[in-house]
């Protein structure tokens, strides 16, 4: 019975149109390159991420090192996204770690590196 019913009914509602707006020229807005914290095989950690003068610096660092690190980089960045990149052989319970302390550290935009296949 309740098939006849939305059998009969539903010829009857009429399609709504939405008419949404349009946007000039925006400008586009400027992002900031992620540092990229690289978690490897065997626990110890390194970070990747453009240095004020533009150029691409790497830097391997113990916990501490990365917590103040990422503290003085929040400062004068507070809007940069971490992403984590970890060995697939790291245990996740480290990477959640390294995700809270992260958060912990005021960083708003936290994602994770995977290769796709």
């Amino acid at each position: 019975m309740l098939l006849v019913i939305f059998m009969v009914t539903a010829p009857l509602v009429a399609p709504s149109i939405i008419n949404l707006p349009t946007v000039g020229n925006a400008a586009p807005q400027e992002q900031t390159p992620p540092v990229v914290v690289n978690i490897k095989a065997d626990r110890t950690m390194s970070v990747k991420y453009k240095g004020d003068s533009g150029a691409t610096q790497e830097d391997t660092m113990t916990k501490a090192e990365l917590d103040s690190f990422i503290s003085a980089r929040q400062a004068d960045h507070p809007d940069q996204p971490v992403v984590i990149a970890a060995d697939k052989t790291v245990q996740y319970d480290a990477v959640m770690t390294v995700m809270s302390d992260l958060k912990a550290r005021g960083v708003k935009r936290v994602g994770l590196l995977v290769k796709s296949q």
